[in-house]
């Protein structure tokens, strides 16, 4: 079910699978998308999430394709986009419980900020395919390029960018014509302004795992065997230091949630389950 959510920063638009559920209350996961990202990433584990039992609501991070842009560049830093999932939280928090945050690669940097201002509202916290500190490697290639392309050709010229890069890459798998539609008309919906301040934090983030670890809140480090943003090494570092549980999704890269659901849907519940 798409649904709304009116926040002091605007409007957010989700995918709730609550209609899916029996009356009654359930445990809530908040799923917060990437940098390019959508709600659409985390969609084949909405029904699943929904058959064990769990509330799950994916959402469009400000400035992300259905949600409203914000009305000035601050308005993109982790920190405030972390008041967003912070206010979410609130809401969607039943009273006998709280929420379980999961976040996709700058979605997870986004979601450590919110643990780090208020980590009483969430009841865990799973970085997935995210990393400590700013992105590094072919990735970090790709925003510099993407940046140039933007700032010279917009949107259109940087989308043209991103699919040339994509096609020259070996593991380049090709899509059929209706995913490729949605994914350039998702990407054209996005606020320009919020791709540049997004990849700037993208590239400057500062390594806060110490403090993420001092909260004590339980976690989870969820990745594809052959992610290609922040390494499988570099994640497992992170794990160690967070002292979290650590699932490594086999068939998976940077998207594990879309590339290998089952095995993502059931580390997930594995990790929810063991802090019962």
């Amino acid at each position: 079910m798409r649904a709304r959510f009116t926040l002091p920063s605007g409007s957010i638009a989700a995918l709730d699978n609550s209609e899916a559920l029996p009356a009654g209350p359930h445990p809530v996961v908040l799923l917060t998308p990437g940098y390019t990202g959508s709600k659409e990433d985390f969609r084949p584990l909405l029904r699943p999430l929904a058959d064990a039992g769990y509330r799950a609501v994916a959402i469009d991070q400000r400035g992300q394709f259905e949600s409203e842009w914000a009305s000035e560049p601050a308005g993109y830093t982790l920190q405030a986009l972390a008041e967003d999932l912070c206010q979410l939280a609130v809401e969607l928090a039943p009273a006998e419980s709280r929420v379980h945050l999961v976040g996709h690669s700058f979605g997870g940097l986004v979601g450590r900020a919110a643990v780090l201002a208020k980590a009483e509202l969430f009841d865990s916290f799973t970085l997935m395919g995210s990393g400590p500190a700013a992105v590094t490697g072919q990735r970090r290639t790709l925003l510099d390029v993407g940046e140039l392309a933007l700032a010279e050709r917009g949107m259109a010229g940087l989308w043209s960018q991103l699919e040339f890069s994509a096609q020259a890459d070996s593991k380049y798998a090709d899509s059929s014509p209706a995913l490729r539609a949605f994914l350039r008309t998702r990407f054209m919906a996005t606020d320009p302004v919020g791709l540049q301040v997004m990849g700037q934090e993208l590239r400057t983030v500062a390594d806060r795992t110490a403090e993420l670890a001092a909260t004590g809140l339980p976690m989870l480090v969820l990745h594809g065997e052959s992610d290609d943003a922040w390494t499988p090494t570099v994640q497992a570092d992170m794990a160690r230091r967070l002292g979290a549980a650590h699932a490594v999704i086999a068939a998976a890269a940077h998207s594990p949630a879309v590339e290998n659901p089952g095995a993502t849907l059931r580390a997930l519940l594995d990790f929810w389950q063991s802090l019962r």
